[in-house]
């Protein structure tokens, strides 16, 4: 199976990046993996904040393969525990469904074009998190819900 996490930007804070990348390589032990930060569009002067977002949907769905499994992370999206997950993981695989896309907007969120695109509308919690946080977050809980498929004591 391979999961591909596509976002805006680069994570900037030294102790999410340890922990993306410390559960970047447990994941990959598993599974295929592949994260992709896009350039986050930058505001000009008198922006709103309509045209960044769609500006960033814009970028995030060229990078989407049509063939692909998209899940978005929003906050309207629905709440599992990580069983459910892991039994989500099971069921598209099970369906053929070998490429699942994980999509993550910035800190104001996807636009609707990308949140029409996906398959799955996913929330992490009803709490807010930082978009930085939020990759870390997901990382962790794909990779306790796949070893909660493999049966290992990492979920217990």
């Amino acid at each position: 199976m391979r999961f591909e996490l596509i976002f805006p930007g680069k994570t900037k804070e030294d102790y999410l990046v340890r922990g993306i990348d410390d559960f970047a390589a447990r994941l990959r032990r598993h599974v295929e993996l592949e994260l992709k930060a896009i350039k986050a569009p930058r505001p000009g002067k008198g922006d709103d904040e309509s045209r960044l977002i769609r500006e960033e949907g814009r970028l995030l769905l060229a990078r989407i393969p049509d063939d692909a499994l998209v899940v978005a992370l929003d906050s309207s999206g629905r709440l599992v525990t990580s069983p459910e997950l892991a039994e989500l993981l099971g069921r598209w695989q099970g369906q053929g469904r070998s490429r699942l896309v994980f999509v993550l907007g910035g800190h104001l969120g996807l636009a609707p074009e990308v949140l029409n695109r996906a398959d799955f509308t996913l929330s992490l919690s009803p709490m807010t998190f930082t978009h930085e946080m939020a990759r870390l977050l997901l990382l962790e809980q794909l990779y306790r819900a796949w070893s909660i498929r493999l049966g290992t004591g990492y979920h217990k």
